[in-house]
């Protein structure tokens, strides 16, 4: 039977999962890349001690005290889902359980495969109610590039300067991207970011704008740092009157290479419902490492 060990601070959390982390870090990008974010908010002071949702990160361990599995609860954006690395399929069931137990209500859970799908239908069972997948989504990495054709316009680093339009196109990402993927705008991404964490991302030379020949900015493309080797793009975003010219695989392609360059694996998240963004990157020579979901739970 696996163990659950809960931490609330994530540097407890990752001198515990450290090693598991370095594994795979693809797979484990998005708990290792935010908990690193966490931490040097810490360390520079503008962390929130104190939210008003439930805040955790747990490790899974075996009999014999390996780490086999975790995750983490720090969405600051309604339902608060937790989003869980691969675990052994008891562990996510316990999960379940051990949160219910404690009067955590959980409306929604997020990550690998099985063990978010046992997770979110053990809460459903225990709740009385149903729990249902809104995003099926691909994780994808980059080994060597495959250059695209070239786009008319150059790439540079966003300035505070461009901090406004890039928080607005953050936000019109989201609901372009519902509305690609067949869903209702808004429907299945939240805006999580502030003028204050978008003016840190540019700071931290992790907003890219793509302008064209008269200096229009046409396109952005957004990274996060490096975690255990592996950097992850995202988001991707074109405005509707400067699509099909080729800017986002122009764009994503000198970032993925700068990645590289740097030493580290470029990856990257798609909706499966979108194949125009699945279809720039496969193009790009990404390819898919595994699947995950976002689920609901309906009480």
């Amino acid at each position: 039977m696996a163990t659950l060990t809960f931490f609330d601070d994530p540097r407890d959390f990752l001198a515990r999962a450290d090693w598991h982390l370095r594994q795979n870090p693809v797979l484990n990008t998005v708990v290792a890349t935010y908990s690193e974010r966490l931490v040097a908010e810490i360390e520079d002071g503008v962390y929130p001690d104190e939210v008003d949702y439930a805040r955790w990160w747990v490790v899974v361990t075996d009999h014999a005290g390996e780490v086999v599995g975790a995750g983490m609860r720090t969405a600051p954006f309604a339902p608060h889902p937790p989003f869980l690395l691969a675990m052994p399929d008891d562990a996510a069931v316990e999960l379940a359980r051990v949160l219910h137990e404690r009067g955590e209500k959980l409306a929604g859970v997020n990550g690998a495969l099985p063990g978010t799908r046992l997770c979110a239908e053990e809460t459903a069972r225990l709740t009385g109610g149903s729990a249902d997948v809104v995003i099926h989504t691909r994780l994808f990495e980059l080994d060597e590039l495959v250059p695209p054709r070239p786009a008319v316009g150059s790439l540079r680093l966003a300035t505070a300067v461009d901090a406004e339009l890039a928080l607005q196109w953050f936000e019109e990402f989201m609901i372009a991207a519902d509305e690609q993927a067949g869903r209702e705008p808004g429907s299945g991404h939240d805006q999580v970011e502030t003028i204050e964490g978008m003016l840190r991302r540019i700071e931290l030379g992790r907003i890219w704008f793509w302008e064209d020949e008269a200096g229009e900015r046409v396109h952005m493309t957004g990274a996060n740092p490096p975690s255990y080797g592996a950097a992850r793009v995202g988001p991707v975003f074109t405005p509707v009157e400067h699509r099909g010219r080729g800017y986002a695989s122009a764009a994503v392609a000198e970032i993925s290479q700068l990645i590289l360059d740097d030493g580290n694996t470029p990856c990257l998240f798609t909706d499966q419902a979108n194949p125009t963004s699945n279809g720039i990157y496969q193009a790009l020579g990404y390819r898919p490492v595994v699947d995950m979901t976002n689920m609901l739970i309906h009480s």
